[in-house]
């Protein structure tokens, strides 16, 4: 067979797409012909009833899914032939609960079918992938569904069709049977994989271990990649993490758990039950190591230890902890370098900096954020060496509200130029004008990775000489003024491929784990 060319391949799939979309759209026709309708095309056939929210086409898609595997994150990424957006970060939330509705579907069909006796699909689906859909667990806008939502949702699935199948094996049970019904049975085991990331709190904490108790051994079966709690109790977080499979679990997020050193000592060692962990934050855990007790220092010592023997280790975020001249301690015993740190308003000192500088971690960093740090004064030339050692890796530098006037931007700036990786830096809140801004903007325009910059909206463009806290104190014609004098540098200097923005809410900086592929960010 001769290679297509690339524009006729293009073409084609396009028409492919756009045939699709036509089919999806009279349902009863679709469904009195799908089983006429060839394998290869069912893909296609998902992502367009995803599109255009034919919910009665996808749960029959779903139902009757052809293959071992349905990946909602390879049907929806976006490619220039179908549609311009990722899908699944904006996936509607009809189509999700549908696509879970159709994977219910099918099990109680195939247990029916199990039960009657009739032989089993030639292909059966043994794994729904739902992972890859990062957000702030809230939902995005009233169609959409959120992390934590999606997780009850498939929680509650679970329960749902874990008791149903309890039910009918007690009624079976009732009924003398041979080895030779229980070897067949053992045989034909219907069963699907759920592999998703999870976020809870103490309001869903109760349906989420049900279902991992109920699901170990059920049809439906719920199989955690990221696992993020907040508010959770100690005891509630150990009882889930007991629950998780050991093998599939690469990150661990604990939020405003406030279980300080005693609790994360108590915590930490349940955590080597996971030889793949790549990532741990614990933001908001209440670690304050100025002027500890002799009891204190010990279990501050017990702390580093227990970060020493995650193996896997390639993440950490500890923000917002008082880590003092603490840095040494902490990271110093770790065999194996970190590729992401997050630091935010960790009360550094120089001290800390020079520490990284020099440590096995600086030429491996791909991930740095330092913001809430006062980066300025002291501070400055540390971090100046630091970012300087560190510019080969670097993709990614968070230094927002780090106190960097003009003069620290203009210091900034040429030691920024080298980092020729670097794809993200975000600078908002900080104390610059538009100078400063300007300063900045015309020394990265050749930087030819970098593509979102979240500047800081110059204290020049306020009423009054200082930017106060209140946004309704801005001068909006100023800031809108010097938004556009900042798209025309990008157009003139052709790098609208490059986004400059003051809004962090509007484009969330990425994820190290998005992107994690064999270390690649």
């Amino acid at each position: 067979m001769c290679d297509v060319p690339r524009g006729a391949a293009s073409t084609m799939l396009s028409l492919v797409f756009i045939c699709s979309r036509k089919l999806v759209s009279d349902h009863c026709s679709l469904r009195r012909a799908l089983t006429l309708v060839p394998e290869e095309l069912y893909p296609v056939l998902f992502r367009a009833a995803f599109l255009d929210k034919k919910t009665l086409v996808l749960q029959d898609l779903v139902q009757r899914w052809p293959f071992s595997v349905l990946s909602l994150q390879r049907l929806l990424q976006s490619d220039d032939h179908h549609h311009p957006v990722q899908l699944y970060e904006k996936a509607n939330k009809l189509c999700v609960q549908t696509v879970i509705l159709g994977v219910m579907a099918y099990l109680r069909e195939e247990l029916a079918g199990q039960k009657e006796g009739r032989p089993p699909r030639k292909q059966r689906l043994r794994l729904l992938d739902m992972i890859g859909s990062h957000d702030n667990g809230l939902e995005q806008g009233p169609d959409t569904m959120s992390l934590w939502s999606r997780t009850v949702a498939l929680a509650k699935s679970c329960i749902d069709i874990a008791r149903r199948q309890r039910e009918e094996r007690t009624q079976a049970s009732k009924r003398r049977r041979g080895p030779k019904d229980a070897a067949a049975s053992s045989d034909r085991a219907v069963c699907v994989e759920v592999r998703a990331d999870l976020f809870v709190n103490s309001t869903s904490y109760g349906v989420l271990r049900e279902a991992l108790l109920l699901g170990s051994q059920g049809p439906l079966r719920l199989q955690c990649r990221d696992i993020r709690a907040e508010e959770l109790s100690l005891r509630s977080t150990v009882a889930l993490l007991e629950l998780l499979n050991p093998d599939g679990l690469r990150q661990i997020d604990l939020r405003f758990n406030n279980l300080g050193l005693p609790g994360l000592n108590a915590l930490l060692p349940n955590m080597r039950r996971f030889p793949r962990l790549l990532s741990l934050k614990l933001p908001y855990s209440n670690i304050d190591v100025m002027r500890l007790s002799p009891e204190a220092e010990e279990a501050m010592q017990t702390f580093t230890a227990h970060i020493c023997q995650l193996p896997a280790l390639r993440e950490l975020n500890l923000g917002s902890s008082r880590l003092s001249g603490r840095l040494t301690q902490l990271l110093g015993g770790l065999q194996t370098a970190l590729e992401s740190l997050e630091l935010a308003f960790c009360y550094l000192l120089p001290a800390d900096l020079h520490y990284l500088s020099r440590s096995i971690h600086v030429s491996s960093l791909k991930k740095l954020d330092l913001s809430g740090n006062n980066l300025s004064a002291v501070l400055l030339q540390p971090f100046l060496q630091l970012l300087h050692c560190a510019s080969s890796s670097l993709l990614h530098l968070d230094v927002m509200e780090c106190k960097l006037s003009d003069g620290s931007v203009a210091a900034l700036a040429p030691v920024i130029c080298r980092c020729r990786c670097l794809r993200y830096l975000g600078l908002f809140c900080n104390p610059v004008t538009c100078q400063g801004v300007r300063t900045l903007l015309l020394r990265s325009l050749h930087m030819a990775a970098l593509r979102l910059v979240i500047y800081p909206i110059p204290f020049d463009c306020y009423l009054d000489s200082q930017p106060p806290d209140d946004l309704r104190a801005l001068d909006m014609d100023k800031v809108v003024g010097f938004e556009e004098e900042v798209q025309a540098a990008l157009i003139r200097a052709k790098r609208t491929d490059m986004v400059w923005t003051h809004r962090p809410g509007d484009t969330p900086s990425p994820e190290y784990l998005s992107s994690y592929r064999c270390g690649d960010f």
